[in-house]
């Protein structure tokens, strides 16, 4: 008997080393980045756009961001309170949700269309998903979708345009308008080439688009101030460079080539600093709910945008392609983290009998 219980002894012993778990990073957490820290970046960095936001469009941007912010805030706590859960307002999500969706619209828009628009990017963006975490498309574009395919007329190019306004940015067509038009209407010869130089004189000046004095969305028009926001945003960590990087390569690649196909009167550069491509790339496509997780995921993630930016705004009937473009690629996220599963230190994660 004694035997026994020893040779059961010894067994146990042998089989009961340390159970090792082989899984890839991260295995460290930082307790210091919350979602509030996190919101509180984003909207630190999106400040350079902001003010220049009002410094070209006056007060119109100032009512049209804290219409949207303020309507965010209280479709964030109706949505909350209809799921029974606590009303978290603090963590700030709502409010950068706004800020984005605010800067994307027009001057022009109507308050209703920001009432609106915030309330299908709160409830149809993120709260039909589950809340904060568990949505699959960027919140502030699908409110900007639902309001764009809802309200076509009053977010169409003549939005932008008032002949007779104080302002004298919204006077004339933002430049991506006007590269439209005059593709399309070389494409039917209407135009030669010598009257595109002509058409396109004003809209290819480079220091207005970097500077942001044309017209377009209150938050796409100054591409220095996009950059100073998005370096801020990648050096804090808070977005990932792999998606602004793999996003503005590709569009410039692809630019290129449909330039040098005279397919866009743009050259690569007019396309990277014109309309809302650096919006869309350090402050949109960079959301870590709707992105992918590994590095290379990431990337992936980054070129699908830009190349899906440069196809919409040259074979689709809109001048800008960011919004579709982002919502496009949330919706392959799950299978490119499927794709891009990292490989564990140690080799392959072993299989459980």
């Amino acid at each position: 008997m004694a035997q026994e219980e020893a040779k059961q002894g010894e067994g146990s012993a042998k089989g009961a080393g340390p159970e090792i778990e082989v899984a890839p990073s991260p295995h460290v957490s930082e307790t210091a980045v919350t979602t509030q820290r996190m919101m509180v970046d984003v909207a630190i960095a999106l400040a350079p756009a902001m003010a220049m936001a009002v410094a070209i469009f006056r007060w119109y941007a100032v009512v049209q961001v804290g219409l949207c912010v303020l309507s965010c805030l209280a479709s964030e706590a109706v949505f909350t309170r209809m799921r029974g859960k606590p009303v978290a307002l603090w963590d700030f999500s709502a409010v950068v949700t706004g800020v984005i969706l605010g800067l994307s619209l027009p001057w022009s828009a109507p308050w209703y269309i920001a009432v609106i628009g915030s309330a299908a990017a709160i409830g149809l963006g993120k709260a039909a998903f589950g809340g904060l975490g568990y949505n699959i498309f960027n919140p502030a574009m699908v409110g900007r979708a639902f309001v764009m395919l809802s309200f076509a007329k009053a977010l169409g190019a003549s939005a932008y345009v008032f002949g007779e306004s104080g302002m004298a940015v919204v006077t004339e067509a933002t430049p991506l308008t006007v590269a439209k038009k005059v593709a399309a209407d070389l494409a039917a010869g209407k135009v030669a080439g010598g009257d595109v130089q002509v058409q396109l004189a004003h809209a290819r000046e480079l220091w207005p688009l970097l500077v942001g004095n044309v017209n377009g969305s209150l938050g796409e028009t100054s591409a220095l101030a996009l950059l100073v926001g998005g370096v801020y945003l990648c050096v804090r960590r808070t977005a990932s460079w792999e998606i602004p990087a793999g996003t503005l390569l590709s569009a410039f690649a692809f630019s290129a080539l449909a330039n040098a196909a005279n397919l866009t009167p743009f050259t690569a550069f007019h396309h990277l600093v014109g309309g809302a491509l650096l919006f869309g790339a350090f402050f949109i496509a960079t959301d870590p709910v709707t992105s992918p997780i590994a590095p290379k995921g990431k990337f992936a993630f980054g070129v699908g945008v830009g190349f899906l930016v440069i196809v919409l705004r040259v074979f689709s009937g809109y001048p800008e392609g960011v919004m579709f473009a982002v919502l496009l690629m949330n919706g392959a996220v799950p299978l490119m983290n499927r794709w891009t599963i990292p490989r564990p230190v140690g080799g392959p994660t072993p299989e459980k009998a």
